[in-house]
């Protein structure tokens, strides 16, 4: 019995930490409790304080006086860790509505962005940032434009911890959200490893297919050391993150000029474009389709790891005005 109430009081608790998680700002418990009706999870007000009142203890949710909550990154990997098992296809579904929200406009330099974000240790956040600086300068990143934020303050969906520092990179999402607003849709097939000769793109030598992974690939191979981001932007020779999309053929001429006006304002990422139903990077292309490859937005931040310098990662982790980010070099 005892288990029983056990257990449905832990489904209580991730289903508030899932209403948290869909929303752009604070809630309180009266917002908590009518949104929960909509995953079929009936609570007081009273009862949703109590359930409130566990989460900021095990540090899930921060407490922001009248505001309400906010989710904690360690709340959001909670979230993820309970859901896993009915959240196969996660990936490709949350790419899909980061892409659909991302309302950056190339010629005025505005709209929201879809970022990553890291978090690092104060006292660490120097030596990262050194460590970045050749991704950056050989630009193996979706953009060289950035946002650091302290603790308690937000970037995306992300509140940042006490003791930590945090920073936004731009995520590939952001390319195929505006390609989906010039009507050009873009299929996210896999996140890979992709090896790097003599400072051109090679072939993949791992992937990890969206639609059948709860986890950003990207998060995979950084905390299994799969890359050597600096060794590809110092020597020309390494592995570093890539994702992998494909576009419709017809649609070819249109994307490279939506490309290249996301290039000048300030966002770049695409690593390859290939040619009707051909081969890139040894990776076979459907029908009618053109193969594209983009950097993984969090490359520069996998170079800090190969330093020695660790992170949390959330991958695709919300949008940002791009007006926002600044250069790193300005940091």
């Amino acid at each position: 019995m005892l288990d029983n109430e056990a257990r449905e009081i832990e489904r209580q608790t991730v289903a508030i930490l899932k209403v948290l998680s869909e929303s752009t700002g604070s809630l309180g418990s009266i917002s908590i409790a009518r949104s929960l009706q909509e995953h079929g999870v009936y609570l007081s007000e009273r009862a949703v304080r109590y359930h409130l009142r566990i989460t900021d203890e095990r540090g899930f949710t921060q407490p922001l006086g009248r505001d309400g909550r906010m989710l904690t990154s360690k709340g959001l990997e909670e979230l993820r860790n309970a859901l896993a098992p009915e959240q196969v296809g996660f990936v490709i579904e949350r790419i899909a509505s980061l892409a659909f929200q991302t309302t950056f406009d190339p010629e005025k330099r505005s709209g929201d962005v879809t970022i990553n974000t890291s978090l690092f240790l104060k006292d660490k956040f120097k030596k990262a940032l050194s460590a970045m600086k050749d991704a950056f300068s050989a630009g193996i990143c979706v953009s060289d434009r950035v946002a650091v934020a302290d603790q308690g303050e937000k970037l995306g969906d992300v509140i940042i911890p006490e003791g930590h520092v945090g920073l936004a990179t731009v995520c590939s999402a952001t390319v195929n959200g505006v390609l989906l607003k010039r009507g050009i849709p873009m299929d996210s097939r896999f996140g890979g490893i992709l090896e790097i000769r003599n400072s051109q793109p090679r072939r993949f030598v791992a992937v990890i297919h969206y639609a059948g992974s709860s986890l950003d690939p990207s998060l995979a191979y950084i905390k299994a050391g799969m890359t050597s981001v600096r060794d590809a932007a110092t020597k020309g020779e390494g592995k570093i993150l890539a994702n992998f999309r494909e576009i419709p053929a017809a649609a070819k001429p249109m994307a490279e000029q939506v490309i290249e006006k996301v290039k000048e304002a300030g966002i770049g990422g695409v690593v390859l474009m290939g040619n009707t139903s051909r081969p890139v990077c040894q990776i076979p292309i459907g029908l009618n389709k053109v193969g594209v490859i983009l950097h993984g937005g969090l490359n520069p931040v996998a170079a800090a790891e190969e330093a020695g310098v660790e992170a949390e990662n959330i991958a695709n982790s919300g949008l940002l005005d791009f007006r926002q980010l600044g250069s790193f070099w300005d940091i």
